[in-house]
C-alpha cells in the first residue's frame, strides 16, 4: 500500500512504535513534543509557582493559538473562541441563541452525542422542538417552523460531509457545524461552509490534549449568540468591577480556565503537523483513507458509504468485541455504539503497514 509519512512526522508519535494508531476522530495520536511542552510548563510551575510569569505566557501563548485555530478554519484570529472541545463549543452556541417553544431545530439522527445532548436539553429545558432527517438529505427538510440546522462537518459514522444544500439556505436559518471530525482532517473554510457557527476540537485530528477547541461564530452572529456567562478571561477590563464589559471578539465566548499546560501542548502538536504542511497531511490521510476502505470492500466487509475524508467505518455483528479484540493485537480503533460498525480513523501519520496491520488482524 501507499501513504508513507515522511519519516520525521511518523516518528513524532511515539505510540507507532509498536501500534497501528487509528483512532483520531476520538483522541488523535500525541506527539512527544506536545508531552515535552506541557511536562516542562508543569515542571517549571512546580519549581517557580503559578504568578504572574505563568499568567502571562498564558494569554500569550492563547492568543498564538487562536490565529493557528483561526488559521485552519480560514477566518479571522478575531472571530475565534478558546474552548474545551467541540461539545463546549456547541454548548455555548446551542445555550446562547434565543430559541423557544415556537421554534424547530433540525438535526440528523445519527449525530454525535455531544450535539444531540445540548439538543434534549433546549427540548427539556425551553421547549424547543428537535426534528430529525437523514442527514444526506438535511437541506430539503428544512420546513416553514425550522430556525435552525444543526449537523456534523463530516459525520462521525460514515465520514459523510455534510450536504452541499445547506450553504444555500437563507440567512434566517442558520447553521451550526460540528467540525470535530472536520479540522485538521479536512481542509476547512467555514465561510464556504455556509455556517453561522462552527465548533471543533483540539484533540482529535490536531493531536492536542483533551480540553482543547475552538469555536467560531460569525461576525454577523455575533450580537445574536449571547455568551453564557462572562468570566474573567471574557471581560475587556477585569478591573472594572460591575462596570465591567464583555470584549467585542470572539473572546466573549472564550472557556474561563483552560491551563498554559494544555495550551502548551496543543501549540506545539499543530506546529508538527504544521511543518508537514496542511494540503499533504489533508491529501495523505485521505487517500489513505480510500485505500483501506477499498481493501476493507475486497475482502467483504460493507463500508459505510462516505467521502473524500478520513473516517472508515464498516459492519460488524459485534463491533465491541471487534475493537477489543484489535486493541489486543495492537490495533486501535473504536465502535461506534448502537451502529452495529467499527470505525478506523486514518491519519498522515499512519502508513501502508498499519493498514496492513488492521486487515491481518481482522
Amino acid at each position: 500500500m501507499r501513504g508513507v509519512p515522511s519519516t520525521t512526522l511518523r516518528a513524532a508519535f511515539p505510540v507507532l512504535a509498536d501500534r497501528a494508531y487509528l483512532n483520531a476522530g476520538t483522541f488523535g495520536p500525541l506527539p512527544s513534543a506536545a508531552a515535552s511542552a506541557a511536562a516542562e510548563v508543569a515542571a517549571r510551575a512546580a519549581v517557580e509557582g503559578r504568578a504572574r510569569p505563568y499568567f502571562e505566557r498564558l494569554l500569550e501563548l492563547r492568543e498564538c493559538q487562536r490565529s493557528a485555530y483561526a488559521a485552519l478554519l480560514g477566518a479571522d484570529a478575531a472571530d475565534i473562541a478558546l474552548t474545551t472541545s467541540t461539545s463546549d463549543g456547541l454548548v455555548r452556541v446551542l445555550g446562547g441563541l434565543d430559541l423557544g417553544p415556537e421554534d424547530e431545530v433540525l438535526t440528523a439522527p445519527d449525530e454525535h452525542p455531544g450535539l444531540l445532548g445540548p439538543l434534549i436539553t433546549l427540548r427539556e429545558r425551553r421547549g424547543v422542538r428537535v426534528r430529525t432527517a437523514p442527514f444526506a438529505a438535511l437541506a430539503d427538510a428544512v420546513g416553514p417552523a425550522t430556525r435552525l440546522v444543526a449537523c456534523s462537518h463530516v459525520s462521525w459514522m460514515t465520514g459523510a460531509l455534510r450536504p452541499d444544500g445547506l450553504a444555500a439556505l437563507p440567512d434566517e436559518v442558520p447553521v451550526v457545524l460540528d467540525g470535530a471530525q472536520g479540522v485538521g482532517a479536512v481542509p476547512t473554510d467555514v465561510a464556504a461552509l455556509g455556517c453561522a457557527c462552527y465548533a471543533g476540537s483540539g484533540q482529535k485530528w490536531l493531536c492536542g490534549p483533551m480540553g482543547t477547541g475552538m469555536l467560531w461564530v460569525a461576525p454577523a452572529w455575533r450580537e445574536r449568540v449571547a455568551p453564557l456567562g462572562a468570566t474573567y478571561i471574557n471581560l475587556a477590563d477585569a478591573a472594572a468591577g460591575l462596570d465591567g464589559a464583555l470584549h467585542r471578539d470572539a473572546r466573549r465566548y472564550d472557556a474561563p480556565a483552560v491551563a498554559l499546560e494544555s495550551v502548551a501542548g496543543a501549540m506545539a502538536a499543530h506546529d508538527v503537523l504544521a511543518a508537514e504542511g496542511w494540503d499533504a497531511v489533508f491529501s495523505r490521510a485521505r487517500d489513505l483513507a480510500a485505500e483501506l476502505a477499498s481493501a476493507l470492500a475486497e475482502r467483504g466487509r460493507e463500508v459505510a458509504p462516505g467521502d473524500a475524508t478520513t473516517l472508515v467505518s464498516w459492519e460488524d455483528d459485534d463491533a465491541e468485541a471487534t475493537a477489543q479484540r484489535l486493541a489486543e493485537a495492537g490495533v486501535i480503533v473504536r465502535f461506534l455504539p448502537g451502529a452495529g460498525r467499527v470505525r478506523a480513523s486514518v491519519g498522515a501519520w499512519n502508513d501502508g503497514s498499519d493498514l496492513e496491520r488492521l486487515l491481518a488482524a481482522l
